[in-house]
């Protein structure tokens, strides 16, 4: 299993037992600890992961920091957490009372599920106000997880991080920015769009007019943008899968009557959506056939996820259990797909267990 798939599984097992975790120990052991595992780190080894690390504050003697990790003796990373049901924002100046007296270059703050990574890129030796990476367990995505692998042990390199930390900062804050901007548009950023169409005095009605303009414009570009992106990722996708299919034998005199449909295409993207899950979406490949449509794994026929009975009057899905038993599920529309997805996502999971594989 790789980094992505380990840090993926942590944030599907936090959200199974959250209401099961409910003090700040049980959070450190249900969700924070495994989650330094996953760093690389051994928290059973206090050479790597020390907790209730002593960071006293001057007069303030005996102050402990929840937990450090060490890289070759030296601390990097102080940790300070909480309970996941609470909010973060009231916190930020206790751990930037622990950096100011660490010699940890990086702070987190995290309840488990948010992970706030702070640094010292405005003053040297004085914790940074704003973090520089967050993000949440439970909804981490690719680019975040590139990112959180470079404080893995294995990967870890302290100026490559410092490096990134600075535009990993100003771009998680434009975002925000324009977030906001496209929620609710400032008056100077609808001044910015209107003023080189609107010829007239900008008046506070004017404003309010294309307040409303602006806001539904950006909203309609953005919605053109996503369609055209997928109209051409589909229009790709089905000319590689027209490449790749395996074509029917045909004997002399036999015309095929394989036709691949737009029906059979769109349940075939759904399929793929379902299993992104667990593996990589290239992996996912199908195969027509007269009287079925199958999807498969790795394009390999031994490795079968589903197949799609789509007739003109009845619509049916058959999926296979643990003996390769195949089993028919009715289907009203093809959207009904989705209320299968545990079943294709454990059928893939049983042909990543190597002990499994191609049985």
């Amino acid at each position: 299993m790789d980094f992505k798939d380990i840090i993926k599984q942590l944030g599907d097992r936090a959200v199974k037992i959250k209401d099961s975790v409910n003090t700040e120990e049980a959070t450190k052991n249900a969700f924070i600890m495994p989650f330094i595992q996953a760093l690389g780190y051994d928290v059973f080894n206090p050479l790597e992961v020390t907790p209730e690390y002593v960071a006293d504050l001057g007069i303030k003697q005996g102050e402990k920091v929840d937990y450090v990790i060490f890289k070759d003796t030296i601390p990097t990373i102080i940790i300070e957490c909480k309970w996941h049901g609470a909010a973060l924002d009231v916190f930020n100046s206790q751990l930037f009372r622990y950096f100011h007296v660490s010699k940890a270059k990086f702070g987190l703050l995290t309840n488990g599920f948010e992970y706030r990574f702070y640094t010292d890129l405005v003053e040297p030796n004085k914790m940074d106000e704003k973090p520089f990476f967050t993000f949440n367990l439970t909804d981490i995505k690719d680019n975040q997880i590139e990112e959180l692998k470079k404080f893995h042990k294995n990967y870890y390199d302290l100026e490559t991080i410092v490096n990134t930390a600075s535009d990993l900062k100003y771009t998680n804050e434009l975002k925000a920015l324009i977030h906001a901007e496209l929620n609710a548009p400032s008056e100077n950023f609808v001044r910015h769009f209107s003023k080189p169409i609107y010829n007239g005095m900008m008046t506070g009605k004017v404003i309010e007019q294309f307040t409303v303009l602006v806001k539904k414009s950006i909203t309609q570009y953005i919605n053109d943008l996503i369609t055209e992106r997928l109209k051409s990722a589909l229009t790709k996708e089905s000319e590689v899968q027209k490449n790749d299919v395996e074509q029917p034998v045909i004997k002399q005199g036999d015309v095929s009557r394989v036709n691949t449909t737009a029906e059979e295409l769109e349940a075939f993207y759904i399929v793929k959506a379902i299993l992104r899950a667990k593996v990589d979406g290239e992996r996912i490949h199908f195969r027509d056939a007269q009287s079925y449509f199958a999807i498969m794994l790795d394009d390999n026929n031994r490795k079968s996820i589903c197949r799609l009975y789509l007739g003109t009057t009845k619509k049916a899905i058959g999926l296979f259990d643990a003996d390769r038993k195949e089993s028919r599920n009715e289907l009203s529309k093809i959207d009904d797909i989705y209320k299968f997805a545990e079943q294709l996502l454990n059928t893939v999971s049983l042909f990543e267990t190597p002990a499994l594989s191609l049985k």
